[in-house]
This record gives C-alpha cells, structure tokens and sequence, in this order.
C-alpha cells in the first residue's frame, strides 16, 4: 500500500501522507510515494488545486529516526539531498498547493508544510524544528524556508533551541494564514481550493510563479518575471472573455482555462 495517497473532490486533489501508524514519519519509501503523488497532480489536467494533509493525529512527526541513525555521513547527505529534491518539486507544482496541518509538523513535517504555498492548522497542530536535539540540522529545507517565512531572526530561535510551538503562536509568527478547530479544517482547506480553483488558471499560475521566482531574487528581476506573467495573461481567451465581461458589464460565469 502506498504511504501517500491521491484523492480527488471536483478540481482539488487531497495528497494524504498516509502511514498513521509512525505519526505519517518520513522515510525513503514515503519520500519516493510522494514524489510519484506530486507527478502525477503536475500531469492531471482535472486537478487545479492540491491539499497535502495527515492521516490520523499527525501531519508528519518528522522524519523517521530509526532509519536515519545508521546513516553514515555520505549516506545521509544523499537522503537529505533526495528529501530537499522532493519538497522542491512540491514547491515548484506549476498547480497551487495548500498545506492543512492537522497535528504534528516536526522536523520533516514542518519542512513538508513551508514547501506548501498556503499553510492551515488546526488548533491541534504543533510546529517545531527539533533536529539540533538530535545532533544534526535539518535537513529538507527547514534553514532555506523558515527564515524566509518567519524571518532570521525567529528562525534562529526557534531552530537553535529546537522549540515546539502551537498553532496560535504559529500564525503570529506568520507560518500558518488561519487556525481552525480540528472539525473545521478541511472544510476550510477545500473552500480556499475551490475559490483558487474558479480562477483564471494560466493567471494563478503565472502568480504562484512570479511570486516563488521573485522570492529567490532581487526585485528588479522580480519586476521583470511580473512582466513577462502578466504580458503572457494577455494571450489567453479568459482575459479576453473577463475584460469584455467587466467592460460590458456582463457577468462572467466560469473561465476557460485557457
């Protein structure tokens, strides 16, 4: 059985990491179902939207320990480089991707969530970057994406003491948009996708693009990625459709997608 299943609702796909029995830990086998899951969101044309959440009371605990504490140094380097490998294809989805932290988001299973274009918790969520506890750093992007989240310096603190925070303190810090009871949480999750998803779609995805692509760079060059998204929009039917709509005071039902 796959440790990661793909389930469709209209255009949102629900990627659920799917191995309750060790808290949904990551191990290799996870890490490689997940990147054949996040294939196959790219290539399904009926999924606009993508939910990642955890099976059971966890989101991911982290990644699983026992299998990392016989990794010898060249062998952990190639797991961390496969497990960075994965979370950058996650990040780089040309589809939206929202992260519905159900419980806990330790180590690995905060790194999955930043790796997420929008974060959600439930009340139930906990956050943290452990790993210095352990002896090691993380190791799938939590140094990369926490201090550009949150900032260097709540980053620092909060990966140099290996704290564990609640949901509250999380949308404080601005790691989480919204915190819901644990009842509520999908519900939510899914109303957010399906209002990403009755967009123009080639404009969400230009979006999410410059967005990602001018966080790595400076803002001239992110001036110039907008640019080139938005000049791209005006080759589209749905600009052409919307534009005539909002002009003529017409009332646009749905877009093409194209």
């Amino acid at each position: 059985m796959s440790f990661v299943t793909l389930e469709q609702k209209g255009p949102v796909g629900i990627i659920t990491m799917n191995r309750p029995d060790a808290l949904n830990a990551l191990n290799e086998q996870v890490l490689r179902d997940l990147d054949a899951v996040l294939d196959q969101v790219e290539e399904r044309e009926d999924i606009l939207v993508a939910i990642v959440t955890g099976a059971g009371r966890s989101f991911v605990a982290g990644a699983d320990i026992g299998q990392m504490s016989t990794l010898t140094s060249v062998e952990a380097k190639k797991f961390g480089a496969y497990g960075n490998g994965v979370f950058l294809k996650l990040e780089t989805l040309t589809k939206p991707t929202i992260a519905a932290v159900n419980g806990f988001a330790l180590g690995g299973g905060c790194e999955l969530s930043m790796a997420c274009d929008i974060r959600l918790a439930s009340e139930k969520a906990k956050f943290g970057q452990p790993e210095v506890g352990l002896g090691i750093t993380p190791g799938f992007g939590g140094t990369q994406r926490l201090a550009r989240i949150v900032g260097i310096s709540k980053a620092m603190e909060l990966i140099l003491t290996a704290r564990t925070i609640g949901a509250a303190e999380a949308k404080e810090l601005g790691l989480v948009s919204h915190v819901y009871p644990p009842d509520e949480l999908m519900d939510k999750a899914l109303e957010l996708a399906n209002a990403i998803a009755s967009n123009a779609q080639v404009a969400v995805r230009q979006s999410k693009s410059a967005i990602r692509r001018g966080l790595q760079t400076d803002i001239y060059t992110g001036a110039a990625y907008e640019s080139e998204a938005f000049g791209l929009c005006f080759a589209t039917e749905d600009q052409k459709d919307a534009m005539r709509a909002f002009v003529n005071k017409e009332k646009l039902t749905s877009f093409k997608n194209r």
